[in-house]
């Protein structure tokens, strides 16, 4: 399969998802407080390389691939590289540099479920929201139990692994999940002329 069917693919699921948690956050008055990076600065984030084609695709569309290539082989620290702090003393403030083409796993993170060890869903949300909006994460996990539609981790990783098995099975650290999209991009693209008819995706 082309690269760019594959990354047509995984922004389509993107968007399906999209939809989805507008309507669970609709539903449930759930949000991200404005400004808010503390998840992004999690130290072991993992994520799949599949789930970041779409922004590596961009770089490379955009001559920056390996550009960003050589920023990731010179990083030393496990912070996701693309998200950007407002201040150097306070990294949990900030916003993701390439928010458009965030990963899989930045998107569900505060709106999906998992399932737990007796198959029921858990809201997988982040310790700011429990604590911050404790009625309506009680409410939205009760709503749960009783039927609301929330996406599921694993139904969705299902899913992207359906659109390519081998780059989703990989779970990495994320800046290697980052590093490895980009080094596929360029090594598809090492003998191929450059892909025409996807300015819009640029």
């Amino acid at each position: 399969m082309a690269i760019e069917h594959k990354v047509r693919l995984v922004e389509q699921l993107f968007d399906r998802l999209e939809n989805e948690i507008t309507a669970f956050q609709c539903e449930t008055k759930l949000y991200c407080p404005p400004g808010c990076g503390k998840c992004c600065t999690t130290p072991d984030i993992d994520a799949s390389p599949l789930e970041f084609l779409p922004w590596a695709l961009h770089l490379f569309l955009n001559g920056k691939a390996e550009e960003m290539l050589a920023e990731l082989n010179d990083k030393t620290i496990t912070n996701c590289h693309i998200y950007r702090p407002l201040t150097v003393l306070d990294r949990t403030n900030g916003s993701c540099s390439n928010y458009r083409y965030r990963g899989l796993i930045c998107r569900l993170f505060g709106y999906a479920a998992n399932r737990d060890k007796y198959g029921k869903l858990r809201l997988a949300s982040c310790k700011i929201i429990k604590e911050e909006q404790q009625e309506n994460h009680a409410d939205a996990q009760n709503a749960i139990s009783k039927g609301l539609y929330v996406p599921v981790f694993t139904d969705y990783y299902m899913q992207l692994a359906q659109i390519d098995y081998r780059m989703a099975s990989v779970i990495l650290p994320v800046n290697k999940a980052l590093k490895m999209a980009i080094e596929e991009v360029l090594q598809y693209y090492a003998y191929r002329p450059f892909p025409g008819g996807l300015e819009n995706i640029a």
